[in-house]
């Protein structure tokens, strides 16, 4: 892509504002952990709900979700209609972590269950972060840049981690918190535009349509279909939708951060409504882009190339320059999001379980450290990803389809029943890790397998994901029932029939409720049009 001098002044003001919003953040003096961990636990409900939602648009939907609808149509819109979720963590777990005042999901765990829970669940997040989130957006960022400004993939991708560590680095959380604010507002501007403007080259939505097939238009793709049957849609996105939104730290840490349950529930209703846009916004200019190769207008060589190549073609100067910047700050924010929760998970679940007299001075520095780490092997692992699949989204959610039933399983009953046992939890926690890393490894093989492992190998990850969760299900119950559970005057706030005790004033208003009913609404409002 040709930048004009516009364009390239338009991208360095825009990252002097940006840069200079997390100079002015980082002046807080991080005195205490909770300051740099949970940005003292003081942030605003804008601010929440504008990072939940810049927290997830990263990496996989600005170069991989593009990339799955040029390639596979709007089918995996049912991802990016998870608003219902988001609503599930402000309404029924926000409660019981801010009560808890847990720094972590797994300390979470620990309160619950016991610290074997804890240890796992650390290990396994972190694990999670390299397979998917630090390798992935890392990845995106090299792709970007070369689709962008024409630099090197190895360049431009070291290029994101060194500038986004930076600022992470120095100002924590509230550094993260607030420059995704600002880049939530940007991302959604110039998506916006790009879908537009996308619009108007292609000839309009009917025009765009012609051009793709009524097939792609459809999120319900029929039973044999090899990738996205209609019923593994309806199974196992909402699994990973729980594990993502409800239990994993990258997400969850910014409602940690809340003033209160009702700030926290109000910036999960406003993350909800951002989220909503994801399909137009990132979907649906992949069709565009393939619309325009289809009419000859535009090269499309690959489909992870389909928002760069539409971004150079349609826009014009200046604007240009601004979505480019919009595009590599949410790159930015993403990666800036998974930095502080490796430095989270490692400081506050390792580091202060072996030294527990351990001043916040030196939890900061460690966590600092470690996070360099996990950047490093991230890095590593991305000429290895690239074997799983060609496209990026499609990647993440087979990786995340093994990851999360488990998680998910332990979270729900734990909060549902005080039967659920300590013991049932880390053994379901352990096998169930087994059993998706043994999946994950059997379709990296490369040479042939026995017959039972090569069947093994070709289960849909969706179906294979369902049954794994059903699996952890009744393995955690079984379990449960053989041996002994915590005492309920250990349980306090920590389960459905505990929190009740603890109840004081409710914390949210009718029109809490009536905008959680809009948005579940709007949800299925656009699953209707995109049938058949």
């Amino acid at each position: 892509m040709n930048f004009t001098p516009l364009d390239w002044i338009v991208i360095c003001g825009y990252s002097l504002v940006l840069l200079g919003i997390a100079a002015w953040v980082t002046r807080h003096r991080q005195q205490t952990a909770s300051d740099y961990f949970l940005a003292g636990r003081h942030v605003g409900w804008f601010a929440i709900g504008a990072s939940l939602f810049a927290s997830n648009i990263g990496s996989e939907h600005v170069v991989g979700l593009a990339g799955s609808g040029a390639s596979t149509g709007i089918v995996l819109g049912h991802y990016e209609l998870h608003s219902w979720i988001i609503l599930l963590l402000g309404w029924v777990f926000v409660p019981f972590y801010l009560r808890s005042g847990v720094f972590t999901m797994p300390e979470f765990l620990e309160r619950r269950y016991d610290k074997r829970s804890r240890w796992f669940l650390s290990v396994v997040m972190l694990v999670g972060y390299i397979l998917t989130k630090v390798s992935v957006t890392v990845y995106a960022g090299g792709v970007m840049l070369q689709g962008l400004i024409g630099v090197n993939f190895w360049t431009g991708a070291i290029t994101v981690v060194i500038l986004t560590g930076l600022y992470t680095v120095l100002g924590g959380l509230r550094a993260v918190v607030y420059t995704e604010a600002l880049q939530a507002v940007v991302l959604i501007g110039g998506s916006a535009a790009v879908t537009g403007f996308g619009l108007i080259e292609i000839g309009g939505w009917n025009e765009l349509k012609r051009l793709v097939g009524s097939d792609l238009l459809n999120m319900w793709k029929p039973l044999n279909h090899p990738e996205f049957p209609w019923l593994g849609m309806i199974l196992t996105p909402p699994i990973v939708g729980i594990w993502y939104w409800c239990t994993d730290q990258y997400i969850v840490q910014r409602v940690l951060a809340a003033k209160s349950e009702t700030v926290a529930r109000r910036g999960a209703i406003f993350g909800a409504y951002l989220k909503l846009s994801a399909v137009f916004l990132f979907i649906v200019p992949g069709l565009i882009a393939l619309g325009l190769a289809n009419s000859g207008r535009l090269v499309l060589t690959e489909a992870d190339q389909a928002l760069p190549a539409l971004v150079g073609l349609v826009l014009p100067e200046g604007l240009r320059g601004l979505v480019a910047a919009g595009l590599l700050a949410a790159l930015m924010s993403s990666l800036a999001a998974v930095f502080n929760s490796c430095s989270t998970l490692l400081t506050m679940d390792f580091y202060r379980l072996l030294h527990p007299k351990a001043h916040d001075t030196r939890l900061i520095r460690v966590g600092r450290l470690g996070t360099v780490a996990i950047v490093c092997l991230g890095i590593l692992w991305i000429p290895i990803m690239r074997m799983f699949s060609s496209e990026l989204y499609t990647y993440l959610q087979n990786v995340q389809a093994y990851i999360a039933p488990p998680i998910a399983a332990v979270f729900l009953l734990g909060l549902l029943s005080t039967k659920i046992t300590a013991t049932g939890a880390i053994s379901t926690l352990v096998v169930g890790f087994i059993i998706g890393m043994v999946k994950l490894v059997l379709e990296l093989w490369p040479g042939e397998l026995p017959s039972i492992l090569s069947w093994l190998a070709g289960i849909n990850f969706l179906y294979f994901g369902f049954g794994l969760f059903v699996f952890c299900l009744g393995l955690l119950v079984a379990i449960s029932l053989t041996t002994k559970p915590k005492p309920t005057t250990q349980l306090s706030g920590l389960t459905f029939k505990t929190i009740r005790r603890n109840t004081q004033s409710r914390s949210w208003t009718p029109m809490d409720l009536v905008h959680s009913l809009v948005i579940i609404g709007l949800v299925l409002a656009v699953m209707a049009y995109f049938t058949g």
